[in-house]
């Protein structure tokens, strides 16, 4: 018998749902589905599913230091498409960036804060 297969969702509290919903649209481009405010990701759909990149589930130690400068104990991971490209975008639309682009063995990497603090971690992976 297989247990767990994969991760089925994230769901967290929000002070202004419309609110913050409608700047994840606005910003990081998620289709915001209105019948319950959040979206879907289908990964059985080739024209929506990510061509690289996969899906971590990482408990880090109570101390870590990588979630900040947000006061939450969880962050968000979003794979996309051109992160340097997004970058720009992000900068014109006055979203402020925690840091400068991090390329590693893993892709590139940056952080951003949502409005109700939550650390958004954008995430190019690399090729292979």
């Amino acid at each position: 018998m297989k247990r767990v297969v994969g991760i089925g969702g994230i769901f967290f509290k929000a002070k202004n749902t419309k609110a913050l919903a409608s700047w994840y649209k606005t910003h990081l481009g998620v289709p915001i589905d209105d019948s319950f405010g959040g979206y879907t990701f289908n990964w059985n759909n080739n024209t929506e599913r990510p061509s690289k990149g996969y899906t971590i589930w990482s408990p880090f130690k109570s101390n870590t230091d990588y979630l900040e400068p947000s006061e939450k104990d969880f962050m968000f991971n979003f794979i996309v498409d051109d992160l340097k490209a997004l970058v720009e975008v992000l900068k014109s639309e006055e979203i402020n960036l925690i840091g400068d682009i991090e390329d590693t063995e893993f892709g590139l990497f940056t952080w951003i804060l949502d409005p109700e603090g939550n650390k958004v971690e954008l995430w190019d992976p690399a090729n292979g």
